[in-house]
């Protein structure tokens, strides 16, 4: 087995574990009963959405620094990121008590930019995207002399990353599949190495996102390889290349990798918030999504949410995808004469029907036919598509002849 003198190792594992209790929060498992009934699995959460700055991420930056030599943290701390990672760095710097340089896309949402900043941390705005921050932070780091902090592709860090896993085991002992996230590999290497050391039998399984999935890339690859370009809204794992340090690790250690698209993480998002009432960011409900391609039955399961930081403006383009995607909300046209009482015969078949209208486009200049002058759109709530198939169906019998359309809220 492969395995580092220093870090990755039982003694390191135990070593990280207690430390990062200085830094970090209990998130304690939380088992999902709505979860378990959809995949037939028993279900446990893990919550690092909840955990300082809001992500497992405190765990890895924290050990890391407390590994470094007083001079290494006497010269600064350097890192860079566009979120749970720079967050995760500023904390653990503050409680070791050394300066910490961020370097963050020029893109990146102001909320956590501030919040960044608001743990002590020094924010420096460069580039369109985390590849050219991260270059920019390693020049720095070279003509300044900082100590220069890699959100994941350190030993290090994936050791403290791996506290997870310990944690878990002391809950519940007897889980037998693990699903871990999976950016540039980090936490899937601390969490797999980890888990196979004190449980062989436990099955860890990586989750990518299908738009940045570099690591399945790799693997089929037999070697590290540079997806030609991301394209996903699960921004945290949205990596074009995974670490070329942990990719051993990883090889030896994941049973296998399962990849999400991009819709399934907002049906996701809907279930979280609604059955559990938890805010979850979308590399970090991964792990929910692959629930349903598990190919195992009566199981106990572990699905890590890695993260909640997930700016409000986001979080509204989420809920309104997802809820137009299962139908709970949707446009339907009407053309209409254009003579008093139309408007008020089609909003009664849709109340007649519990339908709730919550918009109305009413344009009486759409056709110079007076039979079918005015179009009539209304985007109507409804309980999902046999509701609104329902719905439809009562505009049809009245003779409205409906269509669907795009819906903008």
């Amino acid at each position: 087995m492969i395995m580092s003198e220093e870090m990755l190792t039982l003694k390191s594992f135990e070593e990280a574990s207690e430390r990062v209790k200085e830094a970090t929060i209990n998130t304690n498992l939380i088992h999902s009963e709505y979860f378990s009934k959809m995949c037939g699995n028993t279900v446990y959460l893990k919550p690092e959405n909840i955990q300082r700055t809001g992500a497992y991420k405190v765990r890895g930056a924290y050990y890391k620094i407390s590994k470094l030599s007083e001079e290494e943290k006497n010269r600064g701390l350097i890192t860079a990121s566009a979120g749970n990672h720079a967050q995760g760095v500023a904390y653990a710097a503050s409680k070791c008590g050394a300066r910490a340089i961020i370097v963050m896309p020029t893109s990146t949402p102001l909320i956590k930019v501030e919040r960044t900043k608001s743990y002590g941390a020094e924010v420096v705005l460069y580039g369109d995207v985390y590849d050219e921050s991260c270059q920019h932070a390693m020049k720095l780091a070279e003509e300044n002399g900082y100590t220069f902090i890699h959100p994941f592709n350190d030993l290090t860090v994936a050791t403290g990353q791996g506290s997870i896993a310990m944690e878990i085991f002391k809950e519940q002992p007897l889980v037998d599949v693990i699903l871990v996230p999976i950016g540039g590999g980090g936490l899937a290497t601390g969490v797999s190495v980890l888990s196979k050391l004190l449980h062989p039998s436990v099955k860890v399984i990586g989750v990518e996102p299908a738009g940045a999935a570099c690591l399945k890339a790799s693997f089929a690859a037999d070697e590290v390889v540079t997806l030609p370009g991301v394209s996903t809204i699960a921004d945290g794992t949205a990596v074009m290349t995974p670490g070329d340090k942990l990719f051993p690790y990883l090889k030896e250690n994941l049973d296998d990798i399962i990849t999400v698209e991009d819709h399934e993480l907002v049906a996701a998002y809907l279930d979280m918030v609604e059955n559990h009432k938890m805010v979850v960011e979308n590399s970090g409900l991964l792990t929910v999504a692959a629930l349903k391609h598990l190919n195992l039955k009566d199981k106990k399961v572990v699905s890590i949410l890695s993260g909640g930081n997930m700016d409000v403006i986001t979080m509204s383009s989420v809920i309104q995808n997802g809820l137009i995607m299962r139908d709970r909300v949707f446009t339907v046209s009407v053309l209409l004469p254009d003579k008093p009482g139309m408007l008020v015969q089609v909003a009664s078949v849709i109340a007649e029907n519990n339908g709730n209208v919550i918009k109305l486009d009413h344009n009486q200049f759409y056709n110079t036919n007076r039979l079918e002058a005015v179009e009539l759109r209304v985007t109507i709530e409804a309980f999902g598509t046999d509701h609104k198939d329902r719905i439809m169906k009562a505009l049809e019998e009245k003779g409205f002849r409906p269509k669907q359309t795009h819906t903008k809220l």
